[in-house]
């Protein structure tokens, strides 16, 4: 149970320190996307 834990505990500190790294290419997508539909719709 103690190494579940202390896994548990590492996964998360991986998570806090490196979530940027998937926000802002996350973000880059979705606005790519909502951009080439918006486009497809003839909107712009």
């Amino acid at each position: 149970m103690h190494t579940i834990e202390q896994g548990y505990r590492a996964l998360s500190l991986l998570i806090e320190i490196n979530w940027d790294r998937v926000l802002f290419p996350t973000a880059i997508l979705v606005a790519l996307t909502a951009g080439a539909y918006a486009v497809s719709l003839g909107a712009f």
